[in-house]
């Protein structure tokens, strides 16, 4: 095979790297938007971004024809209720970080995905017996260590930002061992929220 036509091996970790890139500095400006809106509550923030969302959603699914895995679901009463799980930790989640900004706790906000990796990592350890190479339990002692001295730094516990931590991991565990795929998943979780963002 000609090196012309041989797959480049970091051509998907490229395109991960930049859309994780993307994904993070389009996260980070959201305190921005949100400081723009500040006079409207943040359960309203929510519930406009659970229907817009499951909006937008509906018409990808329908352009790419991909519901046929929606009919398989509903048969499976397991399957909806860790849905509806991690549906309600993400929600609890994305209402704790609006309510954190608008409140002007966006330091705090933000410790909380700062925390949120040594949860992952405390969940995967204890839960699913993931265990850690020598550099990672470095990495980690640095980590710890930052968010110690934040915490120092702040005069009191971080509660905003452990609920943030907690409730992500929590989150991100689930999804981990969901049965469904990202957009698939995204899609269900949004529609199990709707009738809760309804009520706003």
């Amino acid at each position: 095979m000609s090196s012309s036509s041989a797959p480049s091996a970091s051509s998907p970790s490229s395109a991960g790297l930049a859309y994780a890139s993307a994904a993070f500095a389009w996260w980070g400006l959201f305190p921005l938007y949100f400081r723009l809106v500040s006079t409207v509550p943040a359960a309203q923030v929510l519930s406009h971004r659970v229907v817009w969302c499951l909006l937008f959603l509906c018409v990808l699914l329908s352009a790419r024809r991909q519901w046929r895995w929606l009919g398989e679901v509903v048969r499976q009463p397991r399957v909806l209720a860790a849905f509806a799980a991690s549906a309600l930790l993400i929600g609890a989640n994305w209402l704790l970080y609006i309510w954190a900004v608008l409140a002007g706790h966006v330091l705090e906000a933000s410790l909380g995905y700062f925390i949120t990796p040594l949860v992952n990592v405390l969940l995967g350890m204890t839960l699913l017996h993931e265990r850690l190479r020598r550099a990672q339990w470095i990495a980690l002692a640095f980590a710890a260590a930052g968010v110690v001295w934040l915490t120092l730094q702040a005069g009191r516990p971080p509660w905003i930002a452990l609920g943030l931590a907690v409730t992500f991991g929590a989150y991100g565990l689930l999804r981990k061992v969901a049965v469904l795929g990202a957009l698939e998943g995204l899609t269900l979780e949004t529609m199990l929220l709707l009738p809760i963002a309804g009520v706003r």
